[in-house]
């Protein structure tokens, strides 16, 4: 197969974070946990306490000195539920404990409940061996104080949050929000409920890529959508000067009323364009009025997949975020691809019992076959493959995922 004279897809998303790279978002907000969810930390944190702060119990049960426990029934000299402060373990005694309260000082060991016997003294003694240190979860086990705890760049989300949390922590120091100014361009292009004029079609790009971008934690500056027109292109951009990024849908082929990629040929500057992919082969970036520029393809395939795998890990890079490329999981073929293709193509499939089961329309000017689909199979250039083979399935659970989020 001859090279083809399109940048690859590796390569693009290579160019892209290093220019990402070099552009971070450095203002920071301080905000409550609460107001914090899928917002990314700007600074490392370390432990401000031991997690658990005491040694307490991981069971209901029994809490015993061990060397005690082995010869004799014991009596329950006190009874310790959580959120209560124990007294020493008396000699010759145990305690009756539940689950998450304190371990008493001299106790080494918890048994559970169902494995103790009650005799009718009260005395309590264990039907299987005691085992030291057994069901008690030991202070600072999970985290001793300074030890790190959550690194910058970490996105957080419910379960990062309640680490924060456990540490007593209610602030927290977060990047702010991109600023990113969203707009469509066509003249064929009408909003949603419109009535249609011949040969116009209604505006979803902007629909979906608005929802997208703010699920990532974005402020969307909503240009709406522009007839391919370069004054009222021009106009419409200079309110985008205080943006972190710009994103067009269409406009950006070499079409002569593609008038964003003439704006940023003649005026702006051009950084990549037309990529090995398919579909999404238009994608370009570059600079209009040194704001970076991301423009994808008008077809809402072709965006919806560009911005899946460029838009989305620039955007996350730009943020603070390390881990920004869509997880990629093998799973096996359920169809054969005989012919291979010039580009990186990206399959719309479900996945049923394991298997990915290739959807009935891949045009790139339809959306309702991304709706019924799980994800995209990636096959790469020059490929071919028979149902069994594995490859690569990104699902487009990652569209909404804002990079590594716990």
């Amino acid at each position: 197969m001859k090279a083809s004279p399109l940048l690859a897809v590796d390569q693009a998303l290579g160019q892209l974070l290093q220019l990402a790279a070099q552009a971070p978002l450095e203002a920071v907000d301080q905000v409550c946990l609460e107001d914090a969810d899928g917002r990314v930390l700007a600074h490392d944190l370390v432990a401000r306490t031991d997690s658990p702060p005491w040694s307490n119990s991981a069971m209901d049960g029994y809490a015993f000195r061990l060397a005690e426990a082995e010869r004799e029934p014991l009596p329950v000299s006190q009874t310790i539920f959580a959120g209560t402060s124990p007294e020493p373990l008396a000699p010759g005694t145990c305690a009756r404990i539940f689950t998450g309260a304190p371990v008493p000082q001299g106790a080494d060991c918890v048994q559970l409940q169902e494995n103790c016997r009650v005799d009718a003294d009260g005395r309590v003694s264990s039907t299987v061996p005691l085992v030291f240190g057994a069901n008690i979860r030991v202070q600072g086990e999970e985290i001793g104080v300074g030890a790190p705890l959550l690194a910058a760049g970490t996105v957080l989300g419910p379960v990062a949050l309640g680490v924060l949390a456990a540490q007593g922590i209610d602030r927290v120091a977060v990047l702010r929000k991109p600023r990113v100014a969203l707009l469509s361009t066509g003249n064929e292009l009408a909003k949603a409920g419109a009535t249609l004029a011949p040969g116009q079609i209604h505006d979803s790009n902007r629909i979906v890529l608005r929802t997208l971008l703010r699920r990532l934690g974005c402020d969307v500056i909503d240009l709406g959508a522009v007839r391919d027109e370069l004054p009222l292109v021009r106009a419409v951009l200079d309110q985008a000067a205080g943006a972190d990024l710009i994103i067009s849908s269409g406009g950006v082929s070499v079409g002569d009323a593609d008038c964003i990629g003439s704006f940023l040929r003649e005026g702006g500057e051009v950084k990549l364009w037309k990529l090995a992919i398919k579909p999404g082969k238009p994608f370009t970036f570059g600079l209009i009025n040194t704001v970076p520029f991301i423009g994808l393809p008008g077809n809402p395939g072709s965006a919806l997949v560009t911005f899946l795998l460029l838009a989305r890990p620039y955007l996350l890079r730009r943020m603070g975020v390390e881990q920004v490329e869509p997880l990629r999981v093998p799973v096996v073929a359920g169809f054969d691809w005989p012919k291979a293709g010039n580009r990186q193509e990206y399959l719309r499939v479900r996945v049923e019992q394991g298997r990915a089961v290739l959807q009935a329309s891949q045009s790139s000017g339809t959306l309702l076959s991304a709706v019924e689909a799980d994800g995209v199979l990636e096959v790469p250039r020059g490929k071919t493959f028979r149902s069994g083979e594995r490859l690569d399935f990104i699902s487009f659970a990652c569209l909404v995922s804002p990079g590594r989020s716990h």
